[in-house]
């Protein structure tokens, strides 16, 4: 299975504008993942202590049970567009990731793959969302596959028609402007709810995308 999950505001962005490395969500982002950040089961996996426990903490855990491989896009990865240079930057999460399994970045600039401590390794992916996922699969060898942002691959996947399930973390926030996850035009196919559960600061939605 294909998943995809993202915090999203009331009126529909998923990051802020003028995103930079001071603002990695852009500008007022941050405000989406305060819920998360609290959680001692999410503090625990980026190396972090104390937080608590609420019912999101089950959301997570069950999300994340069966992946084994990721896609990202190059925002999500961190760095900036354009080429890598010759210091590239190594991602937004220190030596020791919190994947703990393949990633593969969607970009336009290839370099060597990156290898982490804890079991991660970045593997750079210049010729598609298409190709990223099918690299995943395989990676993941019949084990779930998790998008994890941002915006711009998940639609990308969505209109190819290569997302199974999409867990929208709803935050009671108006950011106005930013990166939207659905734009004008936009046609991913039906949706059927699996499963609404209200957290603490956010309601989590799950969706399984009907096969078109």
């Amino acid at each position: 299975m294909v998943k995809y999950a993202t915090s999203i505001s009331l009126d529909g962005f998923t990051a802020g504008v003028d995103q930079s490395l001071e603002d990695p969500i852009g500008v007022g982002g941050m405000r989406l993942h305060d819920w998360i950040r609290e959680l001692a089961f999410w503090r625990e996996a980026h190396g972090g202590e104390g937080g608590i426990e609420t019912p999101s903490t089950a959301v997570l855990q069950s999300s994340g049970d069966n992946v084994a491989a990721h896609v990202m896009g190059r925002n999500m990865f961190g760095g900036g567009p354009g080429p890598w240079g010759d210091d590239p930057w190594n991602g937004w999460w220190g030596d020791e990731p919190p994947f703990h399994a393949p990633v593969f970045v969607v970009t336009h600039h290839g370099r060597e793959p990156l290898e982490c401590e804890g079991g991660t390794t970045f593997t750079f992916v210049t010729d598609g969302v298409g190709s990223a996922l099918a690299q995943a699969k395989e990676a993941a060898a019949g084990r779930d596959v998790q998008i994890s942002g941002g915006s711009t691959v998940a639609r990308q996947a969505l209109a190819a028609g290569l997302v199974d399930e999409i867990r929208l973390d709803v935050v009671p926030v108006l950011l106005s402007r930013g990166v939207r996850l659905f734009e004008d035009g936009d046609a991913f196919g039906d949706l059927e709810q699996v499963s609404a559960v209200e957290g603490r600061g956010v309601t989590h939605l799950t969706y399984r995308v009907a096969a078109s």
